[in-house]
């Protein structure tokens, strides 16, 4: 590559940027081997997170922040921005609702920042420049970032009281968050060199992928995908922030659409004749309900409910504000309104288990070779002798959390421990367990 020229491939940029210490453990091992054995796995993270990564890595650069950061998302959400936590937490980087508006992305019922890929960039970014500058430690930034900076901060004071190292490695913290920065190290140990475990990555261009357009009316999430020439779930993966099957200024007027549709959209728009919404807005009078609505205009009330995100539960008031088709529109929107709504996928699952069900005929060494860890380990962790396991038992890959440092974070299906509010990204089940809730993963 000539001298100056920037390089072809992003893998290389990325690389080159890579700046957090690394760590070597059991537990980076562990984490590798899982995404190893899963290389299907491994392909559609990479599929999906092609079309962000050039942007996330040009975020990092302007702040002269590490690009190993534009790793984070692999863990966060297998970079899929419309993912959705039962807990909440949305978007690549897995905002909850009052840490999104504390970070700037508005939360309405047209649109969500969180899962809008640029804003969340920036907020995310934002605040893990915050957490390094309270740190000054970037392991400890990314487990406040997990766990909460007031926790962390009193695990590092812990220590210090006690004259005992504090580094990330040295606290007592919860499973979830002694795991965090073993899953990233594991991820940028094959991004860095992806031959020495076998493995093949495709290639990233180093170059956009998506640029932002301006909306010159309220449109339909259909009719700008058709008139940019796109697949409606291409379209969708650009633009998982809006929440209605129409784009309205209340929604973020603007669109990201690949560089190359952006001149075609523009063109179709100037000879387009047809409409451009086939929803309006209809305010529930008195005495109305959902199901005489529905009939009105042509729809089954179970779509009347989806694409105003009723539940069946849910109850309507006079005065609220429903979308309903336009004059002429209920048969089309009928047919395609599986196609025009954006669904909230659930957060994925992307790192080693917790725990190990046995299967008949294994013992604790082949389990250990499965997970890279050792036999020993295993034994000492679940109080087991003679390296035998039993069909079904339930083996910890991982050693269990000291009692007194599982106070004051919320278990997966307990209760949170009564204590002062912490101030997080990700606080939700899934981040601050001792354990990981076994989310759906949709890949």
């Amino acid at each position: 590559m000539p001298e100056g020229q920037p390089p072809g491939s992003l893998w290389t940029r990325i690389r080159a940027g890579f700046a957090i210490p690394e760590i070597e453990t059991a537990a980076v091992r562990r984490h590798e081997a899982w995404y190893l054995n899963r290389p299907a796995y491994m392909a559609r993270m990479v599929e999906r997170g092609r079309r962000y990564l050039f942007f996330v890595v040009e975020e990092l650069e302007k702040r002269g922040m590490p690009t190993d950061l534009a790793l984070l998302p692999m863990i966060e959400s297998a970079y899929n921005p419309g993912a959705y936590s039962r807990a909440h937490a949305a978007g690549m980087w897995q905002f909850i609702p009052a840490t999104g508006r504390r970070y700037g992305l508005e939360q309405n019922w047209w649109y969500d920042g969180r899962r809008d890929v640029m804003a969340a960039t920036r907020a995310a970014l934002d605040y893990l420049q915050k957490l390094y500058a309270d740190f000054g430690d970037w392991h400890l930034a990314l487990a406040a970032y997990n766990w909460g900076e007031g926790a962390v901060g009193r695990a590092v004071e812990r220590n210090r009281r006690l004259q005992q190292p504090s580094g990330y490695l040295d606290l007592r913290m919860p499973a979830e968050t002694s795991n965090y920065v073993p899953k990233l190290q594991a991820v940028k140990n094959i991004v860095a060199d992806p031959a020495r475990y076998g493995l093949s990555l495709e290639d990233v261009p180093n170059q956009p992928y998506f640029t932002r357009v301006a909306l010159p009316a309220h449109m339909d999430v259909k009719r700008a995908a058709a008139l940019a020439e796109m697949e409606l779930e291409e379209f969708r993966s650009l633009n998982p922030a809006h929440n209605r099957p129409v784009i309205t200024p209340a929604g973020g007027a603007s669109v990201l659409l690949p560089v190359d549709r952006a001149e075609v959209f523009h063109a179709n728009f100037e000879s387009n004749d047809d409409p451009l919404v086939t929803w309006r807005v209809h305010t529930l009078r008195p005495r109305e309900t959902l199901e005489s609505l529905a009939s009105r205009y042509g729809l089954a009330p179970t779509t009347l409910r989806q694409v105003n995100g009723i539940s069946a539960r849910g109850r309507l008031r006079a005065g609220q504000a429903l979308l309903v088709p336009t004059p002429g529109a209920s048969k089309a929107v009928e047919v395609d309104f599986a196609f025009a709504t954006l669904s909230r996928q659930p957060a994925f699952i992307d790192a080693a288990p917790s725990f190990h069900k046995a299967r008949r005929g294994e013992t604790l060494q082949s389990i250990a070779a499965d997970f890279g860890l050792s036999a020993s380990d295993l034994a000492r962790w679940n109080h087991l002798k003679g390296g035998k396991a039993r069909p079904g038992q339930r083996i910890a890959l991982a050693p269990p959390v000291p009692k007194h440092a599982r106070g004051g974070h919320r278990s997966v299906h307990g209760k949170a421990a009564k204590q002062a509010p912490r101030s997080k990204l990700h606080e939700h089940p899934r981040r601050t367990g001792a354990t990981r809730p076994q989310l759906a993963a949709r890949n």
